[in-house]
């Protein structure tokens, strides 16, 4: 995608410097098939990273004056991880502005959902750069803040292993159990797929990741999604 300008103003933006937000929509992949591109977006993904912490952590201070540190990170931590920012990034239309390889634009699931979060932090990071702090804040206010209501109402600040097993618990009387089901690539680079399963042979859902823990995180998060507890 070559218009830039047409990409900001699906975004409700407008940019000083249209190559920020060309380099912030920039996959890694794009650049081995495209060789006259200038950058991808993993520098502007660190900063968007650090700004999205800061105006989240500043957001939720103020909401919630009473709440200890320890309850405050827990909900900040549901409200930008990689589920939430991949939600959030589809929503506003990212996935169509990506420049991806032919290979990666191919990926679904947990694959796409690290790129989508880390093109909104990358986004984040271009409005910093060309704008300021105010208007990156601005647009973290405009489509991240409201959901911390659905996060509190929903017990969505425990980690997805604990919230499916004490829904399991409570409608099925049964604790879950994870079983790794494959595991490829070399030891630099793992790839593990878990199912999570109710009873022996109940295989409720399956989730990928890096490590067997982040796998498991993975299953149970996509298991309270398909069961809808």
């Amino acid at each position: 995608m070559a218009d830039f300008s047409a990409a900001a103003g699906h975004l409700g933006l407008t940019f000083n410097n249209q190559e920020l937000l060309e380099e912030a929509l920039t996959h890694r992949s794009y650049l081995n098939e495209h060789k006259t591109a200038k950058a991808h977006n993993e520098r502007l993904e660190f900063l968007g990273d650090a700004v999205l912490e800061l105006a989240t952590t500043h957001f939720l201070f103020l909401k919630f004056p009473n709440k200890p540190e320890g309850d405050l990170t827990a909900f900040r931590a549901s409200l930008v991880n990689t589920f939430s920012l991949a939600d959030t990034a589809e929503a506003i239309g990212l996935n169509n502005l990506l420049l991806l390889s032919k290979g990666e634009s191919k990926d679904t699931g947990r694959a796409r959902q690290i790129i989508l979060a880390n093109a909104f932090e990358a986004v984040l990071g271009a409005i910093y750069l060309d704008q300021g702090y105010e208007a990156a804040e601005a647009f973290v206010a405009k489509h991240l803040y409201a959901k911390i209501d659905d996060v509190i109402a929903n017990r969505a600040w425990q980690d997805a292993k604990s919230r499916f097993q004490e829904a399991a618990q409570e409608k099925r009387s049964v604790t879950p159990s994870y079983k790794t089901l494959e595991e490829v690539g070399p030891d630099h680079d793992k790839k593990f797929t878990v199912g999570v399963f109710l009873g022996t042979k109940d295989e409720v859902a399956r989730g990928e990741g890096k490590s067997k823990q982040e796998a498991e995180q993975d299953a149970a998060q996509n298991a309270l999604k398909k069961t809808g507890w």
